[in-house]
Order: structure tokens, then sequence, then C-alpha cells
């Protein structure tokens, strides 16, 4: 298993549930997955094996070596089997935030969205607040999916900016919506 430079600890469990340092038998599923669901992926041409193979080999194999990576992607697995990824990204160490990724199996999306993605949000946190001592994370959303910020708040997050018809999508201008979560326990 790959491991973070970044992190002391690698896996991150709830239950059946787990998240570990993004690995690359997932990542056939990871491009279908974010083909399918281009829409609310900033995301603009379809992945092909080769761009997925090229990315793996490049900018994920060496997020691994890095102190201060600017982002650190999970596998989320159900029973070690991968049904989801995500992490942190554009990460500012500086200022010790970062937004929260997360794609899951298209099929499992329709009945177990919001199972799921509370599940990933729990374990994310863990990683952001107790590993690596941030002081704030953040949900950075097209308008597209509602189901989304239930969730989302339902977790602690706060909406914190709504910016008004920011993507194109269906020939309409839609918004962008920002959830944030600070860390209480941080001390600046």
């Amino acid at each position: 298993m790959n491991s973070y430079k970044a992190l002391n600890k690698q896996t991150f469990n709830s239950g059946k549930y787990s998240i570990v340092p993004l690995r690359m038998e997932d990542r056939y599923a990871i491009m279908k997955w974010r083909n399918e669901q281009i829409y609310h992926l900033r995301q603009h041409k379809t992945l092909t094996r080769e761009d997925q193979d090229k990315y793996f080999e490049t900018t994920v194999a060496s997020l691994f070596k890095k102190e201060q990576p600017d982002q650190i992607l999970f596998s989320y697995l159900k029973n070690d089997k991968c049904i989801g990824y995500g992490g942190l990204v554009h990460i500012n160490w500086v200022d010790k935030n970062a937004e929260i990724s997360f794609v899951m199996d298209t099929i499992l999306e329709k009945e177990n969205f919001s199972k799921h993605w509370s599940l990933f949000l729990g374990l994310i946190e863990q990683v952001a607040f107790k590993e690596l001592k941030l002081y704030k994370i953040f949900t950075f959303a097209f308008d597209l999916r509602p189901h989304l910020y239930e969730p989302v708040e339902n977790a602690g997050f706060v909406k914190e900016a709504t910016l008004k018809k920011q993507c194109l999508f269906n020939e309409e201008y839609k918004d962008i919506i920002i959830h944030a979560k600070f860390n209480i326990t941080e001390k600046l």
C-alpha cells in the first residue's frame, strides 16, 4: 500500500468502511465514475485509460513523497472494495485549509448517496483536523445536486457563500455553493 509522507496515520475506519491512500488498482473504476458524472465535476473532457494511467503514474505517485502535497487522495472502501474516492484538494498549507472532493460509484449514488457522503465526510474530517491540524475544510459545489447539502449541513458545515451564476450547464448559468467547517480545537 502507498503511504503519504504528510500523514502519520494512513488508514481511517468507520465500521466496514475505510479510506486508504489512493490505490493504483482503483484507477479505472474511478475513471468510469468520473466520466459518468462529468456534469458536476471540474473535468472538461472524457478521460481515457491513457489519461488515467498518466495521471496516476505522474501526479498521484508524486503526492506520496511530498511533505506538503497540494492534494491527498484516498480510495473509499467497503470491506476492501473500492466504492468511491476523494480527499483534500487545493490544500493551502499557509492558511491551513483545503477543499473536500468526493466521487462515488454511480450505481450506488441514487439510493445511498447521503449515507456514503456522510461517512466520507466523517473520515476525511479525521484526516484534516486530527492528522493535518488544518483550520478549515470546505466544499465547493456546482448547484446541480440539491441532495448534496443536507448531509454536509448535518455534519456541522455551514453555508459560507453562494457564487452567483459561475458555471454554464445545459445553456444556463448555475451557482456555486460553498460550505465550510472549522477546526475548533486547533489553535493558531
